[in-house]
């Protein structure tokens, strides 16, 4: 289960080459902290990328990102450090480096866009290194499955989020964010406006875990430690957050946007807490209380007010420094003990001392003990929820999350170290080395000593919650040990939670008997069955469609293009945006090519001999070249008189060698298809509308102007036609000789085989 750790393991990497890498997030680190103290946010730039779209790559720090930057630069450093030690020995440590390398950019580059296009590149990135990272065993079938899984989810909810972004783009008229959250307040809730707003709740909650999509999160745990703690508690899950908080001046005061955002967020508060009783794994029980927090600062986000805001900065910030120490305790426990599952540990602080500080401290926070930044910010939600109305079942629900929170904290601090497990359970064990201990310790510690001094981030903080809600006021945060509020709702908390946590087992034994008879209806069962259902369901349909006869696939082909344009028509005409073109008399020119052409049609669908067929349909092709020589465009006429000619030659030499083979002339097909004769005829109808709304208005003389003005300063030359044919239109004039090269070498083997016919009997050529 661990990466058991020798006496001299031999490090692949070399202590020079890890420093390396660790001076990457350390840099970026220093550069963050420099650019807060010396300049005033938000800090914008912008490079050019594609000016047709008027997309940039465009970048803006403002508060929110700062924060996030500090964790994913400063965590991230941790992170690095201690997958050093963590990873000693192993073939590949230098993958796992080179790939966090890779998400710490994607992930600046997410906080940092300000373009939706960037930050949906940024995005992918994210998901696509996560999975290389959950994979990193992938000799193991459960790293293979769990980073399926997570792609899976993720990507598929990163497809909704490009469609969101597309229709935002087009009802905003932009894709710079930082524009975008000042129109839409002004535009109202629009259709199109609704289906953008859905289209990001869903990638933003697959990302972040939302309920149904938060069974992926616990099943990435089979990550190693350092990936857990980097991406699953400080950094990738809480992207679909951000970008909540993002949208959230944008959407804020929409009732949809509140009560989806409190509904979602409660559940997935509640239930992630209610789903961690189950479990015995260490780890697996601490992400089941990161999906817990990542619901409540999903419900905080859509809660209103200044309050609301400054909450959700806090509790990212707390959040980040205890849980990245917990899931560095538990890859501890793991690398002393071989084993992460809570039965088999117990007592071990005497062989790990460090880590049951480190445990203990982070614990404490995790709690919201006094004297811990989570003591603060348990404060600030408490007075968030207070300045606004909160409905009952998000107040019941935020006592689940802080109860169970408080039973997650015991068992990772207390029980694994502190109580003796049974005699038949025991376990040797033994500290790990600097590299494992010092960064939980470190991040714990700071924990500790925010709670002590908050007014050292409460102006960063207030920043984040700017970028929110503009005009937030710099909150004073401070500790207060006077009875109020806040203790009376800790031990109020506090008290439950050790019940709780006394009665884990009992609790677990009975959540294992109900999840053995409704698993199935669970979501991760569902995900499960639908691996198997994908395949069934393509199978079938493609058994439907893919039969091998050519008339179904046109059929399909022709009823498709039927009902797109049916479709274009039907809005055309419900926005009242369509004119219809009056119906004139043809000249006796058109009249006869179109004879031409409605012969040739009617008479196809009855004969049934091949060889008659094709000159029916040849007399299609020809009335067409007819209709373009009366349009005004020979060119074209002229290429279409040589492909039919050559097609009807070349075709009709195969059908008489067939026959002179004795082979069949007749059709299979029956002679009457209704099916096909209504798809022809809607698809008819429907193009001959289309052209009628097309042709009704005036024609736009603007390209011909500018072919006129044009052909003899850019080309050259005084023939617009000419010029129009080799100059601007090179290539569909490519396109032409193409088709008509084509053609020649189609017709060659006939023209070959007459020669030959010919030719006297004793000539060798």
């Amino acid at each position: 289960m661990g990466h058991a750790q020798t006496a001299n393991p031999i490090d692949a990497m070399g202590v020079a080459a890890r420093a390396a890498f660790v001076l990457a997030p350390l840099g970026l680190f220093v550069l963050v902290s420099w650019v807060l103290a010396t300049k005033t946010l938000p800090v914008d730039l912008a490079w050019s990328w594609i000016p047709s779209l008027d997309i940039e790559w465009r970048f803006r720090i403002d508060g929110l990102g700062a924060l996030m930057l500090l964790m994913i630069t400063g965590i991230g450093t941790a992170v690095f450090v201690y997958a050093g030690g963590y990873l000693a020995g192993d073939p590949n440590q230098r993958r796992l480096f080179w790939m966090l390398v890779l998400f710490m950019v994607a992930m600046v580059g997410c906080v940092t866009a300000d373009d939706l296009f960037v930050l949906f590149l940024f995005w992918e990135a994210t998901s696509l290194t996560s999975f290389m990272l959950v994979g990193y065993s992938h000799a193991r079938a459960e790293s293979r499955k769990a980073a399926q899984q997570a792609l899976m989810v993720t990507g598929t909810g990163g497809l909704a989020l490009l469609a969101g972004f597309i229709v935002l783009a087009q009802a905003t008229g932009t894709t710079r964010i930082s524009d975008i959250v000042e129109i839409v307040p002004t535009l109202g809730e629009t259709p199109a406006l609704t289906t953008a707003l859905g289209l990001l709740l869903v990638g933003a909650f697959t990302k972040s875990a939302q309920f149904p999509f938060h069974f992926w999160l616990p099943n990435a745990m089979a990550a190693p430690t350092p990936v857990s703690a980097y991406l699953h508690s400080a950094t990738m899950v809480k992207l679909g957050v951000f970008l909540l908080a993002r949208l959230d001046p944008a959407f804020g005061e929409w009732p949809s946007w509140e009560w989806t955002l409190k509904v979602v967020g409660s559940v997935t508060a509640a239930w992630g807490m209610v789903l961690a009783l189950r479990e015995r794994d260490l780890k697996r029980i601490l992400a089941w209380s990161t999906v817990a927090t990542l619901g409540t600062l999903v419900m905080l986000v859509g809660m209103r007010g200044e309050g609301a805001a400054i909450a959700v900065g806090a509790l990212l910030l707390a959040h980040g420094l205890y849980k990245a120490p917990l899931f560095f305790v538990a890859g501890n426990i793991d690398h002393g003990t071989g084993t992460r599952v809570i039965d088999r540990l117990g007592d071990l602080r005497r062989q790990m001392p460090w880590t049951a500080a480190a445990a203990l401290l982070a614990g404490a926070s995790m709690a919201g003990m006094p004297l811990s930044f989570g003591f603060i910010v348990k404060d600030v939600i408490l007075e968030a929820k207070t300045a606004v109305d909160v409905f009952t079942f998000a107040k019941a629900a935020n006592t689940v999350f802080g109860s169970i929170a408080v039973a997650v904290a015991g068992v990772a601090a207390i029980r694994v170290f502190w109580l003796h497990p049974g005699e038949n359970q025991r376990v040797e064990a033994h500290e790990c080395g600097p590299a494992l201990v010092g960064p939980p310790l470190l991040l714990a510690l700071l924990g500790i000593t925010l709670g002590l001094f908050p007014f050292y981030v409460q102006d960063l903080i207030a920043l984040a919650g700017v970028a929110m809600i503009p005009g937030t006021e710099v909150p004073v945060l401070s500790l207060s040990l006077a009875p109020g509020p806040v203790l009376g709702s800790l031990a109020v908390t506090l008290a439950i939670g050790v019940v709780i946590y006394l009665l884990w087992d009992p609790l677990h034994q009975r959540f294992e008997r109900i999840a053995a008879r409704t698993g199935r209806i669970g979501m991760a069962s569902q995900y499960e069955r639908s691996l198997t259902w994908i395949p069934t369901f393509a199978a079938a349909v493609t058994r439907r469609v893919q039969d091998g006869r050519l008339p179904v696939y046109v059929g399909l082909v022709a009823a498709s293009a039927a009902a797109a344009i049916v479709v274009a028509i039907a809005h055309l005409v419900a926005s009242g945006a369509a004119t219809w073109a009056a119906i004139e008399w043809p000249g006796l020119g058109f009249a006869g090519a179109a004879a031409l052409v409605i012969a040739g049609a009617l008479v196809a669908p009855f004969v049934r001999d091949r060889l008659v067929l094709l000159l029916a349909v040849g007399l299609v092709g020809f009335g067409s070249a007819l209709l373009f020589v009366f349009a005004g465009a020979p060119d074209v006429a002229w290429t279409q008189f040589a492909v039919e000619t050559v097609f009807v030659i070349v075709v009709a030499a195969v059908l008489l060698g067939l026959k002179r083979l004795g082979r069949g002339m007749g059709i299979a097909e029956p002679r009457f298809r209704p099916l096909a004769l209504g798809v022809s005829v809607v698809l008819g109808a429907a193009v001959a509308a289309l052209l009628m709304i097309a042709t009704a208005g005036p024609f736009d003389m603007s390209l011909p102007d500018w072919f006129g003005r044009t052909s003899v300063p850019e080309a050259h030359g005084r023939n617009v036609v000419n010029v129009i044919l080799v100059d601007f239109r090179a290539l569909d004039t490519l396109g032409e000789i193409a088709v008509v090269m084509l053609s020649l070498m189609a017709a060659l083997p006939l023209v070959a085989a007459l020669r030959r016919r010919r030719a006297p009997a004793g000539d060798a050529r």
